[in-house]
């Protein structure tokens, strides 16, 4: 467990606090590209506890602003979005995608003074389906994350969203607590019915793990080890990267090009934004008859239809609500949890925590290791940041990300683990991919 104090410094991102002062020194996801049309109406984000407004211009520009008109503070998403730029329908203001005022309709010409006043406004760029901006202090931004997967095509790329009501940290610790696995989504299966050639079935006959953890330059990381064929271990590598991103192991390592981000709207909501490569192949999924696990197929998640409200985007139509329509006689007949997909079963346990958990009630385990070294590791950056001044890891140095990938494989015994995985790393990557290129706005 964490004391009360340090569980608010991890949780808590609005402006001035600890933990969103080091959030804003990188480049964050803030909408998909898909959400803004040019010309079209502007779009309510709520990001990092600031209520904003999104809209892209005539040219095809986005622009993020704070949401109140510099004028009078009427809220720009009643505005007019129309020849590039954005016009507050209280006095006619106008604003472009970098917050200047292009007219003043209301005020005489010789009085006019636009060229004064500047809308607070957030620089942005797009890259293969994802609006990402900076919101930090920097005159010049830093250059984005280099996670491996930025580096494929766009048409290569699956981006998912997903509202979560619940605070940003208690789930991006679900994605790096590895044995839920075999519990959560794997709890009905038994090891007569997986395939015996599958090397995703060790999470089925061993259920257990044992744990090696390490802080990275780009922040920690962990591999759950199991016994397999004799003389070998199967391994599940997985990473968390500064300020919120995930690499997961739901997959085999060679081909799991996937990176997570648990990006807060505010304290007690958080949009989990995924890039998915579109080639990559899937670990466990089917007993061996072809059958589906019960409760484990990758079904598509229904949503309910987005509305213009601060939290309105993204909500599973299985949600906290409905009970997240969990069915009790499939949970006694084949379900181990009742709930349908990997994605509602992680939902429903990490918002059923509450809005934001109470650690101090925690009795962790040894394997929740992972979980208290990332929670140690963001402390010390806090705190280096607070009262050294030390950019946070990975903000000055992306391309460290790119040592990075998370997923399973087996290896022979006898190997050290981080030997282990730099030869399958070094195997594994496209040496000839192409080399990670952002156009971020000035």
């Amino acid at each position: 467990m964490i004391s009360e104090h340090d569980n608010e410094l991890l949780t808590r991102v609005g402006p001035g606090t600890p933990m969103g002062t080091l959030m804003r020194e990188y480049w964050v996801p803030a909408c998909a590209s898909s959400e803004l049309v040019a010309d079209g109406p502007p779009m309510r984000l709520m990001l990092l506890g600031e209520k904003l407004v999104a809209f892209r211009d005539s040219a095809g520009r986005v622009g993020i602003l704070e949401h109140n008109c510099p004028h009078r503070c009427a809220s720009l998403f009643f505005g007019r979005n129309e020849e590039n730029g954005l016009r507050c329908v209280y006095h006619g203001w106008k604003f472009d995608v970098h917050g200047n005022c292009l007219e003043m309709p209301n005020v005489p010409a010789n009085r006019d003074f636009s060229s004064r006043i500047k809308a607070k406004a957030y620089r942005t760029f797009e890259h293969n389906g994802l609006v990402w901006t900076y919101m930090g202090n920097r005159a010049v931004p830093p250059q984005p994350p280099a996670l491996e997967i930025m580096s494929l095509p766009a048409d290569e790329i699956i981006i998912s969203l997903t509202q979560r009501q619940c605070n940003w940290l208690q789930g991006l610790e679900g994605e790096i607590d590895t044995s839920h696995f075999s519990f959560l989504h794997l709890g009905s299966v038994k090891e007569e019915d997986v395939d015996p050639t599958n090397i995703h079935r060790f999470n089925i006959t061993h259920r257990a793990p044992e744990y090696y953890t390490a802080e990275t330059d780009w922040g920690t990381m962990y591999t759950a080890h199991r016994p397999a064929d004799p003389g070998h271990l199967y391994y599940r590598f997985a990473h968390f990267l500064f300020p919120f991103w995930v690499l997961i192991p739901d997959g085999t390592f060679e081909d799991n090009i996937i990176a997570g981000a648990w990006v807060p709207m505010d304290d007690t909501h958080t949009m989990t934004t995924y890039m998915i490569w579109n080639k990559r192949t899937h670990p466990l999924r089917k007993t061996k008859s072809g059958a589906p696990i019960p409760g484990f197929e990758m079904l598509e998640v229904p949503f309910l239809p987005n509305t213009d409200d601060w939290y309105g985007r993204f909500i599973p139509e299985h949600n906290k609500w409905n009970d997240y329509r969990i069915d009790r006689r499939a949970q006694k007949s084949g379900s181990y949890s009742g709930l349908t997909s990997v994605g509602i079963q992680d939902q429903a346990i990490v918002e059923s925590m509450g809005e934001i958990v109470d650690r101090s009630k925690e009795h962790l385990a040894p394997s929740d290791r992972m979980i208290s070294l990332t929670r140690r590791r963001m402390l010390r950056a806090l705190d280096a940041l607070r009262h050294e001044g030390t950019v946070p890891p990975g903000v000055d140095n992306p391309q460290t990300y790119r040592g990075a990938r998370g997923g399973a494989f087996v290896a022979p015994e006898g190997i050290g683990w981080m030997d282990v995985y730099a030869r399958k790393l070094e195997e594994s990557f496209r040496a000839s991919g192409p080399s990670v290129s952002y156009d971020a706005a000035e």
